[in-house]
């Protein structure tokens, strides 16, 4: 797992995940790859149905409403309305975060 963004900080992708499951299940990539696959739509599902999604000891994803807002249009300047949305806020558990202050020395 060794991609970099352009920030220089490494990214986890989809494929890196199915390479992990292949090297320690007794599955082939293709079916590794499947699996990633249809997690990630479970997820997605789960938050569209029941707008969230709790990993224990690892976090939450939840589904927020955003009510509309005041904006400012960058290159004319002018005031606009922008629309109220929904979006996907992600909560790490004690566990987690315990986990990364401590690997980062903190």
């Amino acid at each position: 797992m060794s991609n970099s963004s352009d920030d220089g900080r490494v990214c986890v992708t989809k494929a890196d995940l199915a390479e992990s499951i292949y090297e320690k299940l007794p599955v082939d990539k293709q079916k590794a790859a499947q699996i990633v696959e249809d997690y990630i739509e479970l997820i997605k599902e789960s938050l569209e149905k029941d707008g969230k999604v709790m990993l224990s000891g690892f976090g939450s994803y939840e589904v927020k409403a955003k009510p509309p807002r005041r904006g400012r249009n960058p290159q004319t300047g002018d005031t606009i309305t922008l629309r109220a949305r929904k979006v996907v806020k992600f909560k790490p558990s004690q566990l987690l975060r315990k986990a990364i202050n401590q690997s980062l020395g903190g």
